[in-house]
């Protein structure tokens, strides 16, 4: 099958909606185990372990991706490029597993958290090299454009975790059982990754002296200021996280990361298309095709705007009745930060692109400064209204730093040289998004006034019981109803045209684009001979 931006898009966006609906069945179960207190320690322990992953694998991954998907006249280019970040990222993860180790045993872990968290960052080192690894492979055949091989990779570490991690939870092991299930499932996930990575790099390079005429400085520049970049960026939706922890209880940050877990859902298209616009503008960078550049990211950021503020139209429209049917009913809390952090989280999905595309240009000074903007404003944000707000005060803040960031970039990129809004179509997306929120708002309101709440109501294991009803008709109703709506005002307020949608139907694989291809031609001729 060739290889398209298209096919690339759905490979990746395929796995991450895999993913999501992997997560959303399995996470409600893994949360009710855990209860609303294990379920906020884990949040605790994984958002220091993100944080602190940044360090050990953000500039590793951007480096590994920009680097692998240039193609060079050094022949050995793709070997030397592998076996060196591969070196890099193995010091980085033992040195950070050691600190860990270091932390937890003379106290500093005690101090800050508690002394129950002590065990977890004697597995959270173990769980930072396994991870290093799997990271790793996963980023190596995204940069060789290897996205069919890749995607199902990543599925499959996401259902090796839940098997583990739910199995041992279950069995009484708790926030220990899960992080247990982090090792065996990135363990699993990077042999297998190594396996098919050998067939196109020869893995003896990590072993082998880099050649004196590889750029070195290059390379590790890179490396370097994605870390400063990426801990930025990634600072953005996990200061707010650990700053709850200092200032609520435990249950208070569980009800908030489930909040972030359902605004998150948005992301999962936008982050595809980040993923792969690096490698994709990484080569046309190197070919200074500035206008293939500005056409490819003001698409990208329209399409990415429109499909991420139809799925918050959804989710704020069925949140009252979705959070407490999916969670669990001692989770109601959730709503009220969820409802909040949703403008933020299409802001930051619109960034995404813009990140992406200015990211592979590769002038780190200009990312670090917009993104540091924002991840200031954010936390100075969090600083004053968590104390006062809670959970509340942490989405207000978050989502007003995640608004700040497409607007900080988009200044960024016309320094470097292109402009993302060239082809947005403002005033289509917002008569669009207007349109459809009118039209599923009434809907919703005439459902629950017209049907009762509750017809019956039935038990399902590790869910709970399940009212059929109002609510029932709503989840089967407005899905659907809301995108064939959406997609009607889309064509034609112009938000989209036509020809674009042959465009894209054209990029995907056979027979669906040669029937588009057919389509096009017959509408050419009959356009013609009319």
């Amino acid at each position: 099958m060739r290889r398209t931006l298209v096919t690339a898009f759905i490979s990746i966006a395929g796995s991450n909606v895999a993913v999501a609906m992997l997560g959303a069945v399995m996470t409600p179960i893994l949360v009710r185990i855990l209860g609303p207190e294990g379920y906020g320690t884990y949040a605790t322990v994984m958002s220091v372990f993100a944080l602190l992953m940044i360090v050990v694998s953000s500039g590793v991954d951007s480096g590994t991706r920009k680097y692998l998907a240039e193609n060079r006249d050094d022949p050995d280019w793709h070997d030397n490029v592998f076996g060196y970040y591969f070196r890099i990222a193995t010091v980085l993860a033992l040195a950070a597993s050691a600190l860990l180790l270091v932390a937890a045993q003379v106290g500093i872990i005690d101090a800050t958290l508690g002394e129950e968290y002590a065990v977890f960052f004697f597995l959270l080192s173990i769980v930072t090299i396994m991870a290093q690894f799997r990271a790793y492979t996963h980023r190596s055949l995204l940069g060789l454009k290897l996205e069919p091989i890749s995607e199902p990779l990543f599925v499959a570490q996401k259902v090796f975790f839940f098997i583990f991690a739910i199995s041992l939870a279950y069995l009484g092991y708790g926030v220990t059982g899960v992080l247990l299930g982090h090792i065996i499932a990135d363990a699993l996930t990077a042999s297998i990754g190594f396996a098919f990575l050998s067939r196109h790099i020869s893995l003896s390079a990590v072993l082998e002296r880099t050649p004196e005429e590889f750029p070195r400085r290059e390379l590790l520049n890179f490396n370097n200021l994605s870390i400063v970049y990426i801990f930025l960026l990634t600072s953005l939706y996990h200061v707010d996280v650990l700053m709850l922890q200092a200032y609520t209880t435990e249950a208070q940050v569980g009800y908030y990361k489930a909040a972030l877990v359902l605004a998150e859902f948005l992301w999962l298209a936008p982050k595809a298309v980040q993923s792969v616009m690096i490698q994709s503008a990484s080569e046309l960078w190197h070919r200074d095709r500035i206008d293939r550049i500005t056409n490819l990211a003001s698409k990208a950021t329209r399409y990415t705007l429109l499909l991420t503020t139809l799925l918050a139209i959804g989710i704020a429209v069925l949140s009252a009745e979705f959070v407490p049917r999916y969670y669990g009913s001692e989770f109601e809390p959730t709503i009220a930060p969820l409802l909040l952090l949703l403008p933020g989280t299409v802001g930051f999905a619109v960034a995404r692109p813009i990140l992406s595309v200015s990211h592979a240009r590769g002038d780190m000074r200009i990312m670090i400064l917009a993104t540091g903007a924002a991840a200031t404003m954010n936390l100075l944000l969090n600083v004053a209204l968590i104390p006062r707000f809670g959970i509340e005060g942490a989405a207000i803040a978050t989502s007003l730093g995640y608004i700040s960031l497409p607007l900080f970039h988009l200044w960024g990129a016309k320094r470097i040289g292109y402009n993302p809004l060239g082809d947005v179509r403002p005033v289509a997306v917002a008569i669009t998004t207007v349109g459809t929120a009118a039209v599923l708002v009434g809907v919703t309101l005439g459902i629950e006034y017209a049907i009762p709440p509750t017809l019956l109501t039935i038990g399902i294991p590790f869910v709970g019981s399940l009212s059929i009803g109002a609510t029932l008709v709503a989840f089967v109703l407005i899905p659907p109803m809301g995108l064939v709506v959406y997609a009607a005002l889309t064509l034609l307020t112009g938000a989209i045209g036509p020809s674009e949608i042959l465009t894209l139907l054209n990029g995907m694989p056979a027979p669906i684009s040669e029937r588009a291809a057919a389509f096009e031609h017959r509408f050419v001729d009959s356009d013609d001979t009319g």
